[in-house]
């Protein structure tokens, strides 16, 4: 029996399909594979045509009972196995409506697309900074080994009086920081684009400094000469956020979402992950609840929202976590953001964790495609935190996109040590968010600065028209610091503190009325020599550098690694954990970095000295 379908009704959304030369290739494969797994009896077959009858390929066909995914082939064709006689499977392709229909195995089904009346919205890139009226340059995605990292450029030398204006996003991801230790730790070369230096200046904690009562912000700035090119000077903007206290914080629903597919069958995946959520739980209060949902060839719900009292409960169902099957990373986020849709905490913190490697294998697992999905989710008043793991197969760029376009904020966990920092220490900083879409626009004074060059908030590079870009923000968690510096030429002659170097406008919504607001800060002439300087700085002086070396970045005029050795001395016998490993880091790294050449010419001098 043949049918012509003309149905108009709502859109889910990947998978498989041939061509019609295919189907009975196909069919003939799928009735062996239900002979064995008892799975699939039955077989839909048809085709996806427009209104001239032409095939049209690559339309999504998206089963419902099952929750699965498939695609049409070249010529529109389609074929797939069910282990029921009639199903109902939603039809969509961009730039048509989209009809749900209900299948039946005893029916080749033609189903005809209309063009859809609704205006396609133009697409846009969000990007980390942007200087006003300077064209942006074009590059593909790029992948390093086996891993995925976006490709992106450093910034350069700007001449005030043509472009006084940078704005930049304002995140407090921290990924790069831990997978470039991952990298050093394992006497590796680091991936150039896995080094994003605002990730390494917001990766360690900061003093906490007075904010007034009714503030949210605490602004400062501070000059002082460039370690590596005497030429320039470094202007430091720091922003804080007020902290909270945990106990008066709205109740929570946390919604960990792990990957548990063959892939995360290592000791540094999975594992490293229950240690992490463990100390999750001991976090939580009574008022907070929380659900565990895994994917690994299905998406399960291995607990359903628990009160945070009932530990023993959450500790039993992270304990039966285990590896196994593909990865349907598309369908778990839907079906994640559909539970938490139903779970809503009103007036509370919504929050899906996903954790995983990053390797999506079915379904949409484009960086643009998972972009899409998870920004059209977004408004539903849920935020998204990505958790990555693993080593080889590990896919940064996807976690980066997804956590930026789902108001979220994305960590990497080498280690327990790591999980401890991310999800105890930092919690508040990593789930409560005070601002959200914050975005910093700092204006140089051209009477004052001749030249000017952001470190880091360097963007992904895609290929677009800079006409279609767009500055994204970023969301700022409670307690949390955000680092920039920028390396600057100031005009000769500028000695008097009373001279404005340039302004920074914070723009920011509020998290409870969406309400937008502005708050302008002025950065003074305010220069310290380099000796003279709030130790702070200086660390974070140290870790510009240590991130530009790592980049063999440009503009590091008078830099090495012994000059880098010498700054970060003193941190190897520092009592704050993170910045004595940050010394033994550098060590390492030089030790990695440096020529054959070097190290042979200093295993000779050593060897003479013990002569």
């Amino acid at each position: 029996m043949r049918r012509t379908i003309f149905i108009n009704q709502p859109r889910y959304s990947t998978f498989f399909v041939g061509s019609l030369t295919t189907h009975f290739f196909g069919l003939f494969i799928c009735c062996i594979l239900c002979h064995f797994s008892g799975l699939a009896q039955y077989y839909f077959k048809g085709e996806v045509v427009n209104q001239s009858q032409k095939g049209l390929p690559f339309v999504q066909l998206h089963v419902l009972s099952t929750n699965q995914f498939y695609y049409t082939g070249s010529s529109g064709a389609f074929g797939f196995p069910s282990r029921f006689k009639q199903d109902s499977v939603t039809v969509s392709l961009d730039g048509y409506e989209e009809v749900t229909v209900l299948f039946d195995a005893t029916s080749y089904f033609t189903i005809q697309l209309l063009p859809s009346s609704k205006r396609k919205i133009k697409k846009q890139t969000g990007l980390l900074s942007i200087i006003k009226n300077k064209a942006e340059e074009d590059n593909p995605l790029l992948f390093e080994t086996g891993e995925t990292y976006s490709k992106i450029v450093e910034h350069e030398e700007t001449e005030t009086a043509k472009f006084p204006n940078i704005s930049f996003s304002l995140n407090i991801d921290k990924a790069s920081y831990s997978n470039i230790r991952r990298f050093i730790q394992s006497n590796s070369i680091v991936p150039n684009h896995a080094v994003r230096i605002e990730e390494m200046l917001n990766y360690f904690p900061q003093k906490e400094k007075y904010i007034p009562p009714g503030g949210i912000f605490h602004f400062e700035s501070q000059l002082t000469p460039s370690p590596w090119n005497e030429e320039r000077r470094l202007l430091f903007m720091q922003l804080q956020t007020k902290k909270t206290n945990f106990d008066f914080l709205p109740p929570s629903h946390l919604i960990i979402l792990v990957d548990v597919s063959g892939s995360m069958d290592m000791p540094n995946r999975l594992p490293l992950l229950k240690t992490a959520f463990r100390m999750l739980v001991n976090n939580l209060r009574e008022c907070d609840t929380l659900s565990i949902l895994s994917y690994g060839g299905g998406v399960m719900v291995e607990l359903p929202r628990t009160p945070g009292y009932e530990k023993e409960k959450i500790y039993k169902a992270i304990e039966n976590l285990s590896p196994g099957g593909e990865t349907p990373g598309e369908s778990a986020l839907n079906f994640a953001y559909e539970y938490a849709k139903n779970n809503f905490v009103k007036d509370g913190l919504n929050r899906i964790i996903l954790a995983t490697d990053g390797d999506f294998n079915v379904g949409k697992y484009t960086e643009q495609a998972l972009m899409e999905l998870v920004s059209a989710k977004k408004e539903m008043g849920i935020f998204l935190t990505c958790l990555g793991v693993g080593v080889g197969n590990y896919k940064d760029s996807k976690l980066e996109v997804m956590a930026k376009k789902g108001n979220g904020n994305f960590a990497y966990i080498d280690n327990v040590k790591e999980g401890e920092k991310i999800l105890v220490n930092e919690l508040m900083q990593t789930l409560y968010v005070v601002a959200h879409n914050a975005s910093a626009n700092v204006e140089f004074d051209s009477s004052s600065v001749k030249y000017y060059r952001l470190i880091g908030y360097e963007n992904p590079v895609m290929n677009e028209n800079q006409q279609e870009r767009i500055l994204e923000g970023g969301e700022i968690g409670t307690g949390h610091t955000v680092t920039a510096v920028f390396e600057i030429e100031t005009k000769p002659g500028l000695t008097d503190s009373s001279q404005l170097l340039g302004t920074m406008e914070l723009a920011y919504q509020l998290t409870d009325t969406g309400a937008v607001q502005k708050e302008k800060y002025y950065c003074w002439n305010n220069y310290k020599p380099f000796p003279s300087l709030d130790s702070n700085y200086v660390f974070l002086a140290a870790v510009a550098e240590f991130g530009m070396l790592l980049r063999n970045a440009k503009y590091l005029k008078n830099s090495s690694w012994d000059h880098l050795k010498k700054q970060t001395a003193h941190l190897l016998t520092a009592t704050d954990f993170w910045k004595k490993e940050m010394g033994e880091l550098v060590l390492k790294a030089a030790d990695i970095y440096e020529p054959e050449k070097k190290k042979k010419k200093k295993r000779r001098k050593l060897l003479q000295q013990d002569s």
